[in-house]
């Protein structure tokens, strides 16, 4: 690695260096004689502009930069599972080790151990013909992961002259050798793709499956596909990090990449105290074995925030390139996108809306646009569904972030902080949240859940916006002066905040529930709401569907005291309501006659 040029200025993470040698723009380069990770963002004439994603701290005009010839890249091979890495996908165990609580400046660190040994097994046999992202071999990385090795997605088609066998090897000892139109090359099991480039696809598919998160508000009111892009707006306080956290551990993903991006640190450590000790749903397994968490805390350098957006989504679509399905939370992208202020306030910049660089809509844009369904060009099918967390100041969602965010996204969960305050979680506002996908699932919740999922949904919606608007007139003269049927709305919504949208992470039965619970419950409210209404349409007072049904109580309940596996009971219920209703009905049937 030559000396390209020498630094002459230096702005916090922006260094400029004078440049001897020929570099390329967004060039991995390495800084001062510490070697601190940097990236070419500027080049004008032989002035060459650098990102710098480590603290700059101590160094000073004179030191050397160092060319590595490459652009800013990740490893991607097996053992990336059940990591954790900084920004800049350095893995902060081996960083402790090395360092202790505080990372050394330039400490260079491989992402991958080149000394653990994984269990090859082939799934070709040399003399065939591959192409760029073609599977050659498998790799059990976790229980719950098995990690396909695929040619480098950038390669044309070529001949597989070898391939090991079955054995244990290092990602670093070669696996494979193809002939190409410049000679044998060999292949090893791990590869470097640059963060800022998607990875190829062979097509694009319409979204179609929805991302079961366990969480009724999201899965029935405001669902996403997988492949999906969501975004989660919320004030200080809404409960962002914990519903993100809450869709890492419960949603049906094949794996999880979580990035704290500028978040506090004592988040991130509840979420690796959390996860090796939770249990996923499906398998049994820990929840780690398919969760990948980078960790750039609001104490790291600003810089590296930027980089492990992109860190992230490239990891993303590695292992959706194997026919997986993966989901990104991002949390926040509100400080990702300050790191871009701040960078570009260095760089003198013209500002544009509260300071923001004029690039930062592009720059969202880029990043949620490699989310997708897609045929990869392994032959698989799988999918990246990124939800990114933004946090405006004072919970305005008129800021840029949010604005610019909304434009590029299909899912809006708008947290709010009354309804956090009120102590109801997940505390999304189901009037200002919305879902561009429920067109996209209607025919799988159809299909897996109950024909009438789709009426039920739209019933309880309704019912909701109805309970939004004559909630006016209370505030203005009080409930007693509504009509009986507009009381009666009154009270079912109330049933179905209480019972259905509000839900606690941390009760072991409400915390997640399968779709079978959530149209089991949904019916459960539809059915109470329409034998209501006939019957108060009958004559009879909204009170005494109040008073003289004693099971309301256990309608609430029944989120935490029926299990996800017990839905018989949640049946059974609806019966007994439908008898105590009956049995008023039967007091006017008889006037009438």
């Amino acid at each position: 690695m030559s000396q390209i040029g020498e630094i002459f200025w230096i702005n916090g993470p922006v260094v400029k260096a004078k440049l001897a040698k020929s570099v390329q723009m967004l060039e991995q380069v390495e800084v001062s004689a510490s070697r601190l990770v940097g990236e070419v963002i500027g080049l004008h004439h032989d002035v060459a502009t650098i990102q710098v994603y480590e603290e700059t701290s101590g160094i000073q005009p004179g030191e050397p930069i160092y060319g590595t010839g490459m652009a800013l890249s990740v490893e991607l091979g097996p053992g990336l599972m059940g990591n954790i890495f900084d920004g800049i996908q350095r893995p902060l165990e081996t960083l402790e080790a090395r360092s202790g609580a505080f990372i050394a400046p330039g400490l260079a660190v491989t992402a991958l151990d080149r000394e653990k040994k994984w269990s090859f097994k082939p799934l070709v046999s040399a003399g065939c013909v591959v192409r760029g992202g073609q599977a050659l071999a498998s790799v059990s990385e976790t229980a719950l992961i098995e990690h396909l090795i695929m040619v480098p997605a950038r390669d044309a088609e070529s001949t597989l002259s070898w391939i090991a066998p079955a054995g244990e090897y290092t990602v670093t000892e070669p696996i494979a050798r193809i002939e190409t139109e410049t000679g044998i090359r060999e292949l090893t099991m791990v590869q470097r793709w640059p963060v800022r480039m998607s990875r190829p696809v062979d097509h694009r598919l319409q979204p179609s499956e929805p991302l079961i998160t366990g969480q009724r508000v999201i899965d029935t009111l405001f669902p996403i596909a997988k492949g999906g892009t969501a975004t989660v707006p919320g004030g200080f306080g809404a409960g962002k990090t914990v519903l993100q956290q809450a869709l890492a551990k419960w949603s049906d993903a094949d794996a999880i990449i979580y990035v704290g991006c500028g978040e506090r640190g004592n988040e991130m450590a509840d979420v690796l105290r959390e996860f090796p000790k939770l249990t996923d749903p499906k398998t049994g397994h820990p929840l780690i074995e398919r969760t990948i968490l980078i960790a750039n805390t609001s104490n790291m350098p600003v810089a590296a925030r930027e980089a492990s957006i992109y860190t992230g989504i490239t990891l993303a679509e590695y292992y959706r390139d194997m026919g997986l399905h993966v989901a990104l939370m991002a949390d926040s992208t509100s400080r990702w996108a300050e790191a871009l202020r701040e960078i570009s306030g260095r760089l003198e910049e013209m500002p544009a809306e509260e300071g923001f660089p004029a690039y930062l809509p592009s720059r969202l844009a880029s990043f949620y646009e490699r989310a997708g369904r897609v045929g990869a060009l392994s032959g698989r099918e799988g999918s990246v569904t990124v939800i990114g967390a933004v946090s405006p100041p004072s919970a305005d969602f008129s800021e840029p972030v949010t604005q610019h965010t909304q434009r590029f996204v299909r899912v809006f969960w708008a947290l709010d902080k009354t309804l956090a305050s009120a102590r109801h979680f997940p505390s999304v506002n189901w009037l200002n949240s919305y879902s561009g996908y429920v067109g996209d699932v209607r025919p799988w919740w159809l299909r897996n859940a109950s024909t009438s999922w789709e009426q039920c949904r739209n019933l309880m919606i309704s019912i909701l916006q109805q309970e939004s608007e004559l909630q006016e007139i209370v505030r203005l003269v009080g409930p007693d002066t509504l009509p009986d049927s507009s009381r009666f709305i009154l009270f079912v919504a109330r049933l179905i905040k209480e019972a259905f949208l509000q839900q606690n992470a941390m009760n072991p039965i409400d915390a997640y529930s399968t779709p079978a619970k959530q149209t089991a419950m949904l019916e459960l409210l539809a059915d109470i709401y329409r034998r209501g209404e006939e019957i108060i349409a009958q004559g009879a007072p909204v009170g005494r569907l109040e008073d003289e049904v004693d099971l309301w109580p256990q309608v609430i309940r029944l989120k935490s005291t029926v299990s996800n596996d017990q839905i018989t009971a949640i049946m059974d219920l609806n019966e007994q309501i439908a008898g105590q209703l009956n049995h008023i009905a039967e007091d006017y049937d008889e006037r009438a006659n």
